[in-house]
């Protein structure tokens, strides 16, 4: 134990609230589903970034970098004027779906840098330029270069040229439970003499407005001027004290909408939200309160900067009291709450200092990617008492009335996603099971709790669309947060218990739901890699017919296998669950049979080597021949059973062996290994041991889908030969292409057809180790495919896991691969790392959303889990694999 442990298990003993406070504000609350009351669900438009610093949020708040109560009641974050821009600088800026040329994006440069899990300690980076942000020149020239252009990113507007930038290091440290250090550091990084105006915000979300009957709501917090700090009297948090050390002025306004600017009606009273907008870059005095007073609150600094100086400024938020605020011990105690969180760290970090910083940013911005998300359904539906009506016609999620989310939820990104998705957060909980193994498990209960699961067992998929469907991923990441957070023999067996009997309702549901014809075989539905068809496979099929999804059916079978895992480990403290292990044992099997033989050869392509969806058509099936990472899923589907730990089981025991004595037709399905040493061992995998071989000579093979940095999710070879195909009397095709979409399938910000994804990229990883747990040295393959040199199952995982985290090391310019080769930062003594969605597989420049450390936090663990020995093997050299391909 240490210090930071203590901290977090007085947390979750509720013996200290150390978790209270933390970066839960949203970094973008506008342009959300949840903020969405427009007649036809146009969420962009109705709540634009032009409107968000004049318009109350209903249902949250947002700031840059900032912190709030987990109830984001109160919320504080900085804001910045360089004496050049048009806006105050309050909040990130980014383009909205229809202004991106792929989509939504943030058009910003920040940084998660560290975080203790009980936020004890967090390190964020701002980067502000000196030089009006372009906010036109971003949107015209994304909107100029159309599908087919690069993002047009902010570095490439030229602001950060010469170092004309500031460097906003934002710290917060606790010295108790609700003592909040906050200290900020600006560097000029420029040869120039600049001025900036700092605003440290203090807001109460505005729960009064609405005549809503929630908790906390009607009675309206305040913020008065007292003995020169901020006194904070809130109705749900009580009394406290906002200070700020040697501030010029407090500036005091209303969260309330500014309705003259918005709509031209006249305010109900003079002091709005955009007030210390209006002082600041309107100079008009008369927008804030003179007598110190409102829900939003603001200590000022006016700062000018010589060439390359550095100042920093201090506050606080605490209960009141009477010892100083500020003084020598404010920075002795920052100090040490840094170093208590890497005594916490240190057993789990790499040796090597590049690997240490890869893992160190990674759970950083997992930590704090973690956002207050709130919305009752129904009341969003029905509209507000003291508002006027929804406009009729509304129908996004009507059929989710009982949904009500009030909780801290980890994000896929703050900005770009912020709100939750099912199966972007059952990745995020196994790389939180490092950090802290109670949030990740609380998050896999949390969506299954009944005011989250539909009645009917569905999992809520994300805002935009509740009853979409995302890949069923849930039980796999129960079972391996069950495994990482606890040594066998004290693991938490009451929290695999919870979780296995909500995910029997879920696993009803996709049975009934999504395998119509009852044979097995699913389909249908919104499965995860977005644009990686043909055509968007949620909607009818062009001609009609019914899909058949590789990737569909092999997520039932790893839904199966995960299931039995956790029922045989149920079954050894309680022998009722051998029944119900017996019964997912048999589906996994039926699913397992159906994609290699239902009709002949299920999914399975003997000619090609390869699992296709199909299309039927009334009984005729035809094969949709597009090799993609949809193909490789069924690889995922691997459990192996011992006997020697079935002997605990008698009852499931007994039922396998009458299984594999009286169904020859289908125990064809499970491979049998008998050892001398430790008995039979049985694999229950969707592909045979020479359909296994066939599949990894193509994932293994830098012509298909091995890239210099992980696995592709379609070949190299649809580059030169795109995939076509005649249907519905219409040429359909798909080629290759590493960077980012060029179609405008699921909004075009996301591209399954050529880039790396981390999360199915760390499932292959976790999958051939199992395979290889079963095999051993007796399977072996080239590594890669061609060049002779042959390797076991685990030498593959590492090949793979190794070039994966490749992308955040330093590569031979010094920077990591994944900030790309015009990264202006080079100067930086730290890197300063980002974690995108996904990555080019040919360069590995990252791409999609910029902050999606949540599943691309998985990372770390492979910088911890990957080994430095001698593969026998060679990684391939980037700049020789570039000049191959042209």
């Amino acid at each position: 134990m240490n210090d930071e442990a203590d901290r977090l298990k007085l947390a979750y003993q509720r013996d200290a609230d150390w978790l209270r406070w933390g970066p839960y504000l949203p970094e973008r609350q506008w342009g959300t589903v949840r903020e969405d009351y427009s007649p036809g669900g146009d969420c962009w438009n109705y709540f634009p970034h032009d409107h968000a610093r004049s318009r109350a949020y209903r249902w949250g708040e947002d700031g840059l970098m900032g912190i709030s109560d987990r109830q984001c009641r109160v919320g504080f974050s900085f804001a910045f004027w360089n004496h050049r821009d048009s806006i105050l600088k309050e909040r990130l800026f980014g383009l909205t779906n229809g202004e991106g040329n792929h989509g939504e994006d943030v058009k910003e440069v920040y940084h998660y840098l560290e975080s203790s899990p009980t936020h004890s300690w967090m390190r964020g980076l701002y980067r502000y330029p000196q030089a009006a942000f372009p906010y036109g020149q971003l949107v015209e020239e994304n909107r100029r270069r159309g599908l087919a252009g690069a993002e047009y990113e902010l570095p490439d507007t030229g602001v950060f040229d010469g170092g004309r930038y500031f460097d906003c290091q934002i710290d917060y440290a606790k010295a108790g439970p609700e003592d909040i250090l906050i200290c900020l550091t600006i560097s000029n990084r420029g040869p120039d003499a600049v001025p900036l105006d700092i605003l440290g915000q203090l807001v109460c979300r505005n729960t009064w407005s609405w005549g809503c009957r929630e908790e906390d709501c009607g009675l309206r917090p305040r913020l008065s001027l007292r003995d020169g700090a901020v006194a904070v009297d809130h109705p749900a948090l009580g009394a406290m004290r906002f200070e700020a050390e040697s501030c010029d002025r407090w500036l005091f306004t209303e969260n309330e909408s500014n309705s003259e600017r918005l709509y031209g009606v006249p305010n109900e009273q003079p002091f709005v939200k955009d007030a210390f907008h209006r002082v600041l870059i309107d100079g008009d005095a008369s927008a804030v309160n003179p007598s110190g007073r409102g829900s939003k609150a603001a200590a000022h600094w006016r700062l000018n900067f010589a060439p390359y100086e550095e100042k920093v400024i201090r506050l606080r938020l605490r209960r009141p009291q009477t010892e100083a605020a500020f003084g020598p011990a404010f920075d002795a105690l920052c100090a040490a709450r840094r170093a208590e969180m890497m005594v916490h760290y240190e057993p789990r970090l790499p040796a090597d200092k590049p690997r240490r910083e890869v893992v160190l940013q990674a759970w950083a911005g997992l930590l704090w990617s973690k956002q207050f998300y709130h919305i009752d359904q129904r009341a969003w539906l029905k509209g507000d008492p003291e508002q006027p009506p929804p406009p009729g016609g509304r129908q996004r999620n009507r059929e989710w009335g009982h949904l009500y989310n009030r909780d801290i939820i980890s994000m896929p990104d703050k900005w770009e996603y912020p709100w939750y998705a099912a199966w972007d957060l059952a990745f995020h909980c196994v790389a939180f099971a490092e950090v802290d193994a109670e949030f990740a498990k609380g998050q896999l209960l949390l969506l299954l709790r009944e005011w989250y699961m539909h009645p009917n067992g569905q999992i809520p998929a994300y805002e935009f669309a509740f009853g979409d469907v995302n890949p069923p991923v849930h039980a796999w990441a129960a079972w391996r947060v069950y495994k990482m957070t606890a040594p066998k023999g004290s693991r938490d067996i009451k929290f695999l218990t919870r979780v296995f009997h909500k995910l029997l309702l879920n696993f009803t549901w996709w049975v009934n739901r999504k395998d119509p014809e009852g044979n097995n075989i699913f389909a249908g539905g919104f499965l995860g890699m977005d644009n990686v068809g043909i055509f968007d496979r949620s909607k009818p099929l062009p001609g009609g017919g019914v899909l058949e999804q590789a990737d569909g059916t092999a997520w039932m079978a790893f839904y199966c296998s995960s299931m039995l895992a956790i029922a045989l480990e149920l079954a050894i403290h309680d022998d009722t669950y051998e029944d119900i292990a017996s019964k997912f044992f048999e589906h996994f099997v039926a699913i397992v049979d159906a994609m290699n033989s239902r009709g002949g050869s299920g999914l399975w392509d003997e000619e090609d080597g390869f699992y296709y969806d199909r299309i039927n058509y009334a009984g005729d099936s035809v094969p949709l021949r597009l090799r993609s990472l949809a193909g490789l899923v069924p690889l995922l589907a691997v459990e192996v059973l011992e006997a020697e730990s079935l002997e605990r089981l008698p009852g499931f025991s007994k039922r396998l062996r009458w299984f594999l004595d009286n169904r020859p037709d289908l125990a064809k399905s499970i491979s049998c290994l008998v050892s001398s040493e430790k008995g039979e061992r049985f694999l229950l995998a969707v592909p045979s041991t020479e359909r296994l071989q066939r599949l990894l000579q193509r994932v293994m093979d830098e012509e298909q889908f091995l890239a210099p940095f992980g696995i592709r999710s379609l070949p190299f070879d649809y580059a030169s030969k795109p995939f076509a195909m005649e249907l519905d009397g219409q040429s359909q095709s798909v080629s290759y292409e590493p960077g980012d979409s060029s179609t405008c399938l699921f909004g075009g910000n996301s591209n399954w057809r050529g880039p790396i994804w981390m999360p199915l990229n760390y499932l292959i990883i976790e999958a051939l180790e199992r395979y290889h747990y079963f095999y051993g040295d007796k399977f072996q393959l080239e590594i890669p495919t061609g060049s002779g040199r042959k390797g076991n199952l685990k030498d593959a995982s590492e090949y793979i896991s190794r070039r994966l985290t490749r992308l955040f090391l330093p590569g031979p310019s010094g920077l990591p691969p994944s900030l790309g080769e015009d990264w202006p930062f080079r100067q930086d003594s730290r890197p300063s790392l980002l974690f995108h969605e996904f990555f080019h597989p040919d360069n590995g420049r990252g791409l999609g959303a910029s902050h999606q450390t949540g599943w691309t936090a998985l990372a770390a663990r492979l910088c911890q889990l990957t080994t430095n020995r001698d593969l026998g093997v060679t990684i391939c050299n980037l700049p020789d694999f570039l000049s191959k391909k042209d």
